[in-house]
């Protein structure tokens, strides 16, 4: 783990903890890159409940409860199914916290719409939702790495305005 990834999981242990806080995750793209990064940590135990891999869409209907007209009609890699994926992600665990992520990572699976490195965010903190949709360059390790980091740097952010 690079020092960055591991000063950004050490603070977002911290502020869970101190919030009496567990959470669970939701991935795509990054294909369970955050729960392998989060439970990396000693003691994740105390905060990380579960995470979830739901990378073929069929997958998110049946793990996360995403409905088969909202992938129909926005996609995959879009902020109204991440937002359904941190939902259902808190309705099957004991979380109070969960962060989901789609995108294309590449190096194919683009378009003019939502070309690769397009990642859509959704973040679900004690009852309310953000979600966000950012673009990252780099190949697909660079994408997926630059997927965790602004993941766990957003959701500390969320959880300092909200708690």
């Amino acid at each position: 783990m690079n020092k960055k990834i591991e000063k950004l999981t050490l603070e977002l242990s911290t502020l869970l903890l101190e919030t009496r806080s567990m959470i669970s995750t939701a991935e795509s793209c990054t294909g369970g890159l955050i729960a392998g990064t989060l439970t990396d940590l000693a003691g994740s135990s105390e905060w990380f409940e579960r995470g979830f891999v739901s990378y073929s869409n069929q997958s998110k209907i049946d793990m996360l409860g995403v409905r088969a007209d909202t992938l129909q009609k926005y996609g995959a890699v879009s902020e109204q199914v991440v937002d359904e994926m941190v939902k259902g992600a808190l309705r099957h665990s004991l979380a109070q916290l969960s962060i989901g992520v789609s995108g294309i990572a590449g190096p194919g699976g683009g378009s003019e719409n939502r070309p690769v490195g397009t990642v859509c965010f959704g973040f679900m903190l004690w009852g309310e939702c953000v979600t966000e949709t950012h673009h990252f360059e780099g190949d697909r390790k660079q994408v997926r790495l630059s997927s965790l980091v602004y993941a766990l740097t957003r959701l500390i952010e969320l959880i300092k305005l909200q708690g």
